[in-house]
């Protein structure tokens, strides 16, 4: 299973809005839609952590593997690309 989502920031007249919109799914959309906005905010704390360590660096990649799934995330500027995967597999 893997998606795209958006990670842009669009700026209105007199506010931002955060795009939390997945591109491309190979899950359903409810699953696809949970993983996105739970994935959104974890990618953003972990960023913010790194760059709290060392202001001159930038997450490139996360994993992370559980007993039912191993999750990796490529974050860009623009959006990230999440591949969820069985590890047993």
């Amino acid at each position: 299973m893997h998606f795209l989502t958006t990670s842009a920031t669009h700026t209105g007249q007199h506010k931002r809005l955060p795009m939390r919109i997945p591109i491309k799914s190979t899950m359903d959309n409810p699953t696809t839609t949970q993983y996105a906005n739970l994935m959104h905010n974890f990618i953003l704390k972990a960023r913010s952590t790194v760059r709290e360590i060392d202001p001159q660096n930038d997450l490139t990649f996360l994993r992370i593997r559980s007993k039912k799934n191993e999750i990796m995330v490529a974050p860009d500027k623009d959006y990230f690309l999440i591949v969820i995967q069985n590890p047993t597999e």
